[in-house]
């Protein structure tokens, strides 16, 4: 009944976005009474919560699966998957991102993005770790991964919400420079 709950409150938030999203809507949508979603969720936002968790969890495996076994390509390789990765796993209904984005963050002070900014860092920092030989002297690699996710993260949604006039593999190359060029030594 839970994933059922889920499922609908994630098709709800997809057409209708945070504001439009109600418990009558979310148990029409996964065919329940709204007495029966209260049994399992206390209001909208526990259910918006538990909706994004689990939307964090499974951008988080899909970039950790893009990422895994691939410490070894090419940096410009990795950089660029690990990229599309992000910006597969962001490129859902416009609503849904929007509620993951603004109102994600003021219905928990913030604590989901912080654990998905932490969990996709620790996989950002055990790359630069394997590659500390090929990067600029002197980079600190817990900041350094600490810009990177943030910087990335607030690219890919604004181009996701956006929409510029900016081709998708043009986004990636040129964010994909933009990284790579952060990290690489200063030619003299």
């Amino acid at each position: 009944m839970v994933e059922r709950i889920l499922e609908a409150g994630a098709r709800v938030l997809a057409e209708h976005g945070y504001d439009g999203a109600s418990t009558s809507r979310i148990a029409t949508a996964a065919g329940i009474s709204p007495g029966s979603l209260y049994q399992y969720f206390p209001h909208k936002d526990a259910i918006v919560l538990a909706v994004l968790e689990r939307y964090s969890d499974q951008l988080v495996a899909g970039i950790t699966a893009r990422m895994t076994g691939q410490f070894e390509q090419p940096a410009p390789v990795i950089v660029r998957a690990t990229l599309a990765a992000l910006l597969d796993g962001l490129d859902v209904e416009q609503p849904f991102l929007r509620a993951a984005v603004v109102h994600g963050p003021q219905l928990d002070d913030g604590r989901a993005l912080r654990i998905f900014e932490d969990r996709i860092g620790e996989l950002v920092l055990a790359y630069l770790t394997t590659r500390r030989d090929e990067l600029r002297p002197g980079l600190s690699l817990p900041t350094a991964a600490w810009m990177l996710v943030r910087t990335v993260e607030h690219l890919t949604v604004r181009y996701l919400l956006d929409r510029p006039p900016v081709q998708r593999d043009h986004f990636l190359q040129e964010l994909s420079q933009l990284t790579l060029n952060y990290l690489r030594p200063t030619s003299t």
